[in-house]
C-alpha cells in the first residue's frame, strides 16, 4: 500500500512539473470544450479505454507493481499512436494530395461551363475521394446562399492551409471577377503537389528511425517478461518504493522518447490563412 502512495504522489509530481512546463510555454492542456461522453461512446473510445484499464489491472495483479500497472494503461493507450500514427500521416498527404486534384479540376471545367459556379458545381461528381463529401456539402449549399458564403464554409470544412489558398483564389476571383484564374490555379496546384512531395520524402526519411524504435521497444519488453519468467529475483528490488521510483523513471525516459520521436516527425502544418484573416477582422471591428 505505501509503494502504492507513493508511486500516486510521484505521478502527481511529474503531472503538476508538465502542467507547469506547458503554462510556460503557453499552451492549452485542457480544451474548453464539454465532452460529448455519447459521442465518445460511439466513437469507440471508450471501450478502448476500458480495455486499456484492464490490461493495467492485469499487469498490476501479476507483478503488483503500480508503476508497471499505470505505464501498461498508457501504453495501451496511446502506445499505437506514439510509435505509429500512419494512418494519419497518410490521410493527411491523401487530403493534400485530393486539393490538388481538384484545383486542376477546376481549371480544367472552366474551358467548357458557362462560368466558376457551373464549373464549380461539375467538380462534386468527380472530386477526390478524401475531400468529396465536402465538396458535395459545398454544392448542396449553393442552392441557399451565394458562391463567396459557400466558398468560406467549404474552407472551414476542409480545414486546410493549401484550401484556404484555393478558396481565397476563387471567391477573388467571384468578387472581382479575374480573368486570370487558370494560370493561378495551375500555380496553386504545383504548390500544392511541392507540399506533398516534400512531405512524402520526409516519410521516407524518418522511417529508418521508427522502425528502430520500435524494435528497441519490443526488445526492452521481451527482456522484462523474459527476466519475470525465468530470472525473478533480478527484479525483486522492484518490489520496494525506491524500486518503483526508479521503474518510474526509466520508464518516463521511454515515454518521453517515444513522444519526442511522434512530436518531432510530425510535419506541422501553417495557420490557416482565413482563420487568421478572420479573426483579425474581429479584433480590429472590436477597437472601432
Amino acid at each position: 500500500m505505501a509503494a502504492f502512495v507513493f508511486a500516486a504522489l510521484s505521478a502527481g509530481v511529474g503531472l503538476g512539473v508538465l502542467l507547469i512546463f506547458q503554462g510556460l510555454r503557453g499552451r492549452e492542456v485542457v480544451p474548453p470544450a464539454v465532452i460529448d461522453l455519447r459521442g465518445f461512446a460511439r466513437s469507440g473510445r471508450l471501450a478502448w479505454i476500458a480495455g486499456a484499464a484492464t490490461v493495467g489491472l492485469v499487469v498490476l495483479a501479476i507483478t503488483g507493481w503500480p508503476v508497471a500497472a499505470a505505464a501498461g494503461f498508457a501504453l495501451a493507450v496511446s502506445g499505437p499512436r506514439l510509435l505509429g500514427g500512419k494512418q494519419d500521416r497518410e490521410t493527411g498527404i491523401a487530403r493534400t494530395q485530393a486539393i490538388a486534384t481538384w484545383t486542376e479540376t477546376i481549371r480544367d471545367n472552366m474551358a467548357g461551363a458557362a462560368g466558376l459556379e457551373q464549373a464549380l458545381i461539375a467538380t462534386a461528381a468527380v472530386a477526390p475521394g478524401p475531400i468529396a463529401a465536402e465538396v458535395r456539402r459545398f454544392v448542396h449549399r449553393l442552392d441557399d446562399m451565394p458562391l463567396a458564403e459557400a466558398l468560406a464554409r467549404l474552407g472551414d470544412d476542409l480545414d486546410h492551409p493549401s484550401a484556404d489558398m484555393v478558396v481565397a483564389a476563387l471567391t477573388n476571383a467571384v468578387r472581382m471577377e479575374s480573368r486570370d484564374l487558370g494560370p493561378l490555379l495551375t500555380r496553386l496546384a504545383e504548390s500544392i503537389r511541392g507540399d506533398v512531395r516534400m512531405r512524402l520524402r520526409v516519410e521516407v526519411g524518418r522511417a529508418r528511425i521508427r522502425t528502430s524504435a520500435r524494435i528497441v521497444t519490443g526488445v526492452t519488453i521481451f527482456v522484462i517478461v523474459f527476466l519475470f519468467l525465468f530470472s525473478r529475483p533480478l527484479l525483486d528490488v522492484y518490489d520496494s518504493a525506491v524500486g518503483q521510483l526508479w521503474l518510474a523513471l526509466v520508464l518516463s525516459i521511454f515515454v518521453g522518447g517515444a513522444w519526442l520521436m511522434n512530436h518531432y516527425s510530425q510535419v506541422e502544418m501553417p495557420e490557416r490563412f482565413s482563420a487568421r484573416h478572420r479573426a483579425e477582422d474581429r479584433v480590429t471591428g472590436s477597437r472601432s
